[in-house]
Order: structure tokens, then C-alpha cells, then sequence
């Protein structure tokens, strides 16, 4: 079996409709990422310092040695950031999403109590703000219930989202078995949230941003002034909100750091963009617990047969009449690359046209050779597949005059002294007049012309028989 993990489909051409709370344009999840306390650092029993996400131009870890600068940076979000960020919130209202680090709320219980008075949302950041990249699975498992255990004593219960943010492969996997988790953000992949199965559970994630997100004032490129933040969350902010207008609501993250958007010259930029969102109808602010709890309600997970995950003789039961009496099509369909991609009707038909198109010529003349004469005996005679029988009928070939039936019977005897097979045409894309006008062109082309043509309506008569199948 050969089978490719990743999703490159999502929800496709036609994403739900977010139902927001009143209907609203647009939901707005504003996330501050509490880690001041819980960076890599020597006092923390790390091996060496932090290195990422500071005003520290260049910055690179020190092995076994305290980096004073860094950890003033840090203290800085905590000491003043936070409660900069916290009076720009509580007086205009806005709900919060904290992913707060679990040994950094323990060192933080001002602004702990802080977070829990304005009704803030404290969603786990994880044990400690340190790579997950090279961690073994069971360590990480390990930490993963220690934060859980920590935030439940530091907060007062334990939480209910998570974001790891450094993560490792497996995190997802890893915090979606744990099993309490009503969303987790590990992901960057859409713009709503999804359901995900992890072997028995459907794990809702709510996928984050690492644009809308003020860590770009401190990586390369990014903002060296809040204007350019306020430019560039307004932008996104009036994509999503003419998309909601037109009927497609969205969500809309945006990601904040004490440290970074705490920063005097960076607020500003921030609370520009709030006060230009609060000025539009139609915005939702709300913490992703709320989210989560309205994805639940009105879009609950809905587990499918997915052509992905079938058995190989589940697969060619379903899919083995798509190719007229050819199931070898599916067979070797099977057998390539499937994923997610293809657990929809564009993502099958495709498969089965490249089991297809990849078929010797004998092969595929045996297909040709398979399908009906249109009008023919055995449409007469009432012995044509179920498939067959309705697509004839879709173009009003079972309700011919006697002189149609005597037209097409000399067309077919005609085609296929001349071809060697039947005349095919997907009938769904005709009317009987088209029918018969394609009959007459195709006549006059060369065999290898023709065998081409015909190859090309094995596959677009496949492409509708899929379409009903997964209507």
C-alpha cells in the first residue's frame, strides 16, 4: 500500500459555511502567548540560553551560561508587556485566548490572576518554551501531561486547548490522544477549523497563523514598525470580511507575543487594527474555546467510508463498475499513491484515469471493447449495466422513433466495421442531436484519432458515474 499522510485537500472548492454567532463576517481569535518564564534558560536546569523570538539582533544560544540581555527581554513582557496588553483588551472589551506556558503561568501568578479576572481563555503552551523537534515520543508524552498536571494546580483546572507552537511531528497525535482537549493549533493549513481523526477520536483543530502573528517584528522578513502590522492585519482583515460578505466566512488569527507586541511602538499598530475592525458589523471576537464550541455544535464530525483508508477489495467494490466491466482499473487505482487528496470525487476519478491512461493499448481496447453500442441490441433487449441503462435513458436513447433506431443502428454497424469497437461518448455531456452530430465527425477521423477520442469518454463517462457515487 502506498499512502501519502498529508492533506492537500481540506475542504476543497466548496469550504462549509461558518454559521458564525449572528452572522458575522468574520471571527476574530486573538492569541497571546504567555512564555516569559518558560524559555530555554540555565536557571530553568536548560542547557543553555534562549535564542528565539527577542529583539537580540543575531541572536544564537549560549551552552551552559546565562544571556542577561535575553532574559531581561523576556522579563520585560512579563513585567511591563503583559499588563500593557492587558489594559488595551479589558477596556475595549475583547475576549483572549492565552497559550500560556505552563512553568511560565507558575512564575507569573499576577498575571495569572489577571488573565482569570478579565475571563480570559488559558489554553496550554506546553510544559517549557523549548524545541520539540528531536524529542522522543515518550518524553514528549511525558511532558505533555506534566503541563496538564502543572496548569490544572498554577490555574485552577486543567485546559481545554493546546499549542505547542515548537513542535514535533507527533505532537498532534500525541496531545489529540491524550483525549481532554476540546481544539488543538498545531497546524497553519486552513482558514476554519477542522475535524481530524486520530484512531478512535475526532480531534477538532483550529488551525493558527505564523503571518498575522507580531513574531514577524522579530524574524527575517518582517515589521520594524507597528504601521507595517496595522497594514498588513487590516489587509487580511478585509480579504476575509468581503469573502464573509460573499457568503464564505472565515476565521481570522492573529498571534501576540508580550515581549514583542508589548513594545510601545509595536501596540500602536496593534490597537489601530482593533479599533478599525471593532468599526465594521459583522466581526465576532471570541476566544477559541468559543470557537470550538460553535464548530461543535454546528459542524459535529461526520465519519465517512474514505476511499483513502478502504481495503483494497472495499475499494474495487465501490469503484470497480466506474470502467465498463473493467474492474482491473480500480484494482491497479488502488494500488498507487492514495491520500487524503483523493477522498473525494475529482480525487478518484483521477486515480482511475491514470490506472487508466498508463494500460497497454490492448488493455484499453479491452475497455473500449466492453462499453454498448448507444441504442444497441442489448439496450433493446434490456441487458445493459444499471450505469448504462441510466445514462442512455439521461439523453432519451431508451424513447427512440423507429427511424432514429434504424439511424443509429447504421452508425454503430458503420463505427465499428471501421474502428474495430463501439462508439463511445459520455451521453451525460449530449443531447440526441449532439449525440448523432458527434457520430458523423467522429467517422471521418483517422483510428489512432479516433482510439484517442474514445479513450478520453471512457474517462469522462467514468468522471460522471463518480460524481453521482459521491452525491
Amino acid at each position: 500500500m502506498k499512502r501519502y499522510d498529508r492533506d492537500m485537500r481540506g475542504y476543497g472548492a466548496t469550504p462549509p459555511d461558518a454559521r458564525w454567532p449572528g452572522g458575522a463576517k468574520v471571527a476574530i481569535s486573538l492569541v497571546l502567548n504567555y512564555e516569559e518564564g518558560g524559555e530555554n534558560c540555565v536557571a530553568h536546569g536548560d542547557a543553555a540560553s534562549e535564542a528565539f523570538l527577542s529583539d537580540v539582533a543575531g541572536a544564537a544560544q549560549w551552552p551552559g551560561q546565562r544571556h542577561w540581555n535575553m532574559e531581561s527581554i523576556y522579563e520585560y513582557g512579563a513585567r511591563a508587556g503583559f499588563w500593557r496588553l492587558h489594559r488595551l483588551f479589558t477596556s475595549m472589551a475583547i475576549p483572549v485566548t492565552i497559550y500560556g506556558v505552563a512553568t511560565a503561568l507558575a512564575r507569573g501568578p499576577e498575571q495569572v490572576a489577571a488573565m482569570k479576572a478579565a475571563g480570559w481563555e488559558i489554553a496550554s503552551h506546553g510544559l517549557k518554551w523549548v524545541e520539540h523537534r528531536d524529542m522522543p515520543e515518550e518524553e514528549e508524552r511525558r511532558q505533555i501531561a506534566e503541563a496538564i498536571r502543572l496548569h490544572a494546580e498554577v490555574v485552577g483546572s486543567r485546559p481545554r486547548g493546546w499549542y505547542t507552537g515548537r513542535c514535533s511531528f507527533n505532537t498532534v497525535r500525541l496531545t489529540a490522544e491524550e483525549g481532554g482537549f476540546d481544539w488543538i493549533s498545531d497546524t497553519y493549513d486552513d482558514d476554519l477549523p477542522y475535524w481530524k481523526q486520530v484512531g478512535d477520536r475526532d480531534q477538532l483543530i483550529i488551525p493558527y497563523t505564523l503571518e498575522a502573528n507580531d513574531m514577524r517584528f522579530a524574524t527575517a522578513p518582517g515589521y520594524i514598525e507597528g504601521e507595517q502590522f496595522f497594514t498588513y492585519l487590516k489587509d487580511a482583515f478585509d480579504t476575509l470580511y468581503a469573502e464573509g460578505a460573499a457568503g464564505a466566512a472565515k476565521m481570522f488569527s492573529v498571534g501576540l507575543h508580550c515581549r514583542l507586541i508589548g513594545r510601545p511602538g509595536k501596540i500602536a499598530g496593534l490597537k489601530r487594527f482593533l479599533d478599525y475592525a471593532k468599526g465594521f458589523e459583522g466581526v465576532w471576537f471570541a476566544t477559541r474555546g468559543e470557537i470550538a464550541a460553535h464548530w461543535a455544535a454546528t459542524h459535529p464530525p461526520n465519519r465517512r467510508n474514505r476511499p483513502s483508508e478502504m481495503r483494497k477489495e472495499a475499494f474495487v467494490a465501490a469503484f470497480g463498475s466506474i470502467y465498463e466491466h473493467s474492474a482491473w482499473v480500480a484494482e491497479r487505482a488502488w494500488d498507487l499513491e492514495l491520500g487524503p487528496a483523493h477522498d473525494c470525487h475529482e480525487g478518484v476519478a483521477s486515480l482511475l484515469a491514470r490506472a487508466f491512461r498508463s494500460a497497454s493499448e490492448a488493455e484499453k481496447l479491452g475497455v473500449l471493447k466492453a462499453h454498448p453500442d448507444l441504442a444497441g441490441k442489448l439496450a433493446q433487449a434490456k441487458r445493459l449495466t444499471a450505469e448504462s441503462t441510466a445514462e442512455q435513458a439521461s439523453a432519451g436513447l431508451d424513447a427512440l422513433t423507429d427511424v432514429e433506431r434504424d439511424t443509429f443502428a447504421a452508425l454503430n454497424t458503420a463505427y465499428t466495421a471501421k474502428f474495430g469497437f463501439p462508439f463511445i461518448i459520455a451521453v451525460r455531456d449530449h443531447d440526441k442531436a449532439g449525440i448523432l452530430e458527434a457520430f458523423y465527425r467522429r467517422l471521418e477521423q483517422s483510428r489512432e484519432a479516433e482510439f484517442a477520442e474514445a479513450c478520453a469518454q471512457v474517462e469522462r463517462i467514468g468522471w460522471h458515474r463518480l460524481q453521482e457515487v459521491f452525491a
